[in-house]
């Protein structure tokens, strides 16, 4: 697939700089596969469009993972951690930066290529909340870059799609969750020229043995994100409950448990995009896109939201 096949006109002012006044106050997109129909409901609407499906969630807490550098002038961002007190981060100005260095509570142990770092953190992790670089505008509260059930963190960017339910919502709603810490190469455009020639990085992922019970048995599942998708796809094809996956998901993939799919709007060019590709169908997703861009709906992480069943 030509990777100018995931591009998309966007006006710059449908990318959303803040989350909606309420989470479930956003927009919903619902598109049927099987009748191709299409109607615009609010976001609190979901359960009305469910057909009790067991949703699951991806239930990773962002960590507040950028940290500052003061001389040379600069930042660490965290991306994962890899036990024992090291990290796999990015730095800057990595030209600048040296192994063996500290550089106030970071020290750099090894240069990983592609401005990758492994290093050393002293304590807990107290930068600040490493929003996207489409996201220009301050956040207020970093509270609203979380979901409401994050719980285990080790992500550098939120599974999006989690951001509109609040309590009331997921209470509504027969909900299971798992954890995939998600990492920036999820959101990294596609480079290459074909998709795929694009490799996509490794993730940890972890599911309770009780919740893939009730996953495993489920009658239908709505995925809520593409971390999501991805994880309960990775232990359908047999692997263990927890581990890495590179599940790398675009059209022709032959979906094994995800049945229906909550997902925000995506970026060009993007592996998510891909995903959702393989899901709805290229033409049809090109559709949804554009109707969306008429619509005026918000785009990216603090955009509306798309549901296909």
């Amino acid at each position: 697939m030509d990777v100018s096949e995931l591009d998309y006109e966007l006006p710059p002012e449908l990318i959303a700089q803040h989350p909606a006044d309420r989470r479930d106050a956003s927009r919903l997109l619902v598109y049927e596969r099987a009748t191709g129909a299409v109607r615009h409901r609010g976001f609190a609407e979901l359960p009305a469009e469910l057909r009790n499906e067991l949703v699951v969630v991806n239930d990773t807490r962002v960590v507040p993972a950028r940290i500052p550098l003061d001389a040379p002038r600069g930042e660490v961002l965290l991306l994962e951690h890899l036990g024992d007190g090291t990290w796999e981060a990015l730095a800057k100005p990595t030209r600048r930066l040296k192994p063996g260095r500290r550089y106030g509570p970071v020290e750099l142990l090894e240069h990983l290529g592609e401005g990758r770092w492994r290093l050393r953190l002293e304590g807990e992790p107290h930068g600040e909340t490493p929003l996207p670089p489409y996201i220009t505008s301050p956040l207020e509260d970093p509270e609203r870059y979380q979901t409401v059930y994050a719980r285990d963190a080790g992500s550098a960017a939120a599974p999006t799609a989690g951001l509109h339910f609040t309590p009331e919502l997921l209470d509504s709603l027969d909900v299971e969750r798992v954890t995939l810490h998600v990492g920036l190469d999820t959101f990294r455009p596609v480079g290459e020229p074909t998709l795929e020639e694009h490799r996509i990085h490794g993730e940890r992922y972890e599911v309770e043995p009780g919740a893939w019970r009730r996953i495993d048995a489920a009658e239908r599942l709505l995925a809520v994100g593409t971390t999501t998708t991805r994880t309960l796809e990775t232990l359908a094809r047999g692997a263990p409950l927890s581990g890495r996956t590179e599940l790398f998901i675009t059209p022709s993939f032959e979906f094994r448990r995800v049945d229906a799919l909550l997902t925000n709007f995506h970026l060009p060019r993007s592996t998510l995009l891909a995903l959702v590709m393989a899901f709805a169908g290229i033409e049809e997703t090109r559709r949804l896109y554009a109707l969306a861009v008429d619509e005026r709906y918000r785009f990216y992480s603090f955009g509306d939201a798309m549901l296909i069943l």
